[in-house]
């Protein structure tokens, strides 16, 4: 029991079972407010998961849902390749402006760009990937790009005594020495394509997806579909986290040495 009590004071370290019994309470907690929540209107529990089996065997539920994974899987990868390389481009001084210029793109609302999308990518599926991909490229190039800039100099000084030219230098300390850090930034970011998917699928709904589907039940004002869907998004989005996580762990295992250290 004291290890719970310990949680209450600031800078503890506690056990995971002591988190675990944490975490279930406040989970116990949080349905309980939402079973006895004074808006009548919101649905219930049993309401939710009534609809989502509506939703799943009746009106496709998994079909919008692999197609919203894989477009923005797609969305993701191109994210990956365009971020990475302009931010590691930062320590080269004549690109460094147009990472400084795209990082300012993320005060940009999408409504008022949809159309120069589409002129240069077309509709459909095309559209709603470059507005996936410049909503997490924006933020992406931002939090990378200040992770190379903030490297200390002494890295690339003992790089150099041991005879490495500038662009090993960079493969060394720049792109391997950050691996760590830019899968972690990719954790923080790559939950922004879930939260954009509404609506670049609202936009363009030719091929349907959850967002499309979102919107529909929302329109119609059937609040427990909508919640059923929106909980959906929330554990595949926390899925897609764990999976990003352990793909570093796998990777990178020294990863979390290096952290302990900071």
């Amino acid at each position: 029991m004291s290890g719970v009590t310990s949680a209450f004071v600031p800078n503890r370290a506690i056990s995971r079972n002591a988190l675990r019994i944490i975490v279930a309470s406040q989970a116990a907690i949080a349905l309980l407010i939402w079973i006895n929540s004074p808006f009548k209107v919101l649905p219930q529990p049993d309401e939710v998961f009534r609809a989502f089996r509506g939703l799943w065997f009746e009106q496709g539920l998994g079909r919008e849902l692999w197609t919203s994974f894989s477009m923005n899987l797609e969305a993701l990868a191109l994210t990956i390749v365009i971020s990475l390389a302009l931010s590691y481009l930062v320590v080269v001084p004549a690109f460094r402006p147009i990472a400084t210029a795209i990082s300012k793109g993320r005060f940009l609302g999408l409504a008022g760009l949809t159309f120069l999308f589409t002129l240069l990518f077309g509709g459909g599926r095309p559209l709603k990937i470059s507005l996936l991909v410049f909503s997490m490229t924006v933020f992406f190039v931002t939090s990378m790009a200040s992770v190379v800039l903030e490297i200390p100099r002494e890295r690339f000084d003992h790089a150099r005594t041991l005879r490495m030219n500038e662009w090993h230098v960079v493969w060394e300390v720049v792109i391997l020495g950050t691996a760590d850090r830019a899968f972690e930034v990719l954790r923080q970011n790559a939950a922004i394509g879930w939260m954009m998917l509404t609506m670049v699928e609202g936009i363009s709904r030719s091929e349907g997806g959850v967002g499309a589907m979102l919107l529909n039940q929302n329109k119609h004002f059937h609040l427990a579909e909508v919640f059923a869907i929106q909980l959906t998004i929330l554990v595949v989005g926390l899925l897609q986290d764990y999976g990003i996580g352990l793909t570093r762990r796998l990777l990178l295992p020294y990863a979390d040495l290096t952290l302990e250290k900071r």
